[in-house]
């Protein structure tokens, strides 16, 4: 698994626990996590600097883009 699709992967699954808890414990302060994800997605994509991608890389995970 690359860098990117492990960002991806992460971010979809943070997205979705958001969710499920915010449903499931009746407490809508969850989707604050979602808003969170999505904001730091946004800042990614303009500009470049992703923390979790940062992390992953020193941990030795392999480069390689998520769409080839």
């Amino acid at each position: 698994m690359t860098v990117d699709r492990t960002v991806h992967l992460v971010a979809g699954l943070m997205v979705l626990l958001s969710i499920a808890l915010a449903h499931f414990s009746h407490n809508p302060a969850w989707l604050w996590l979602t808003a969170f994800v999505g904001a730091n997605l946004a800042q990614s994509g303009v500009t470049g600097f992703c923390p979790l991608a940062t992390l992953l890389r020193k941990a030795g995970v392999k480069e390689g883009s998520c769409c080839s």
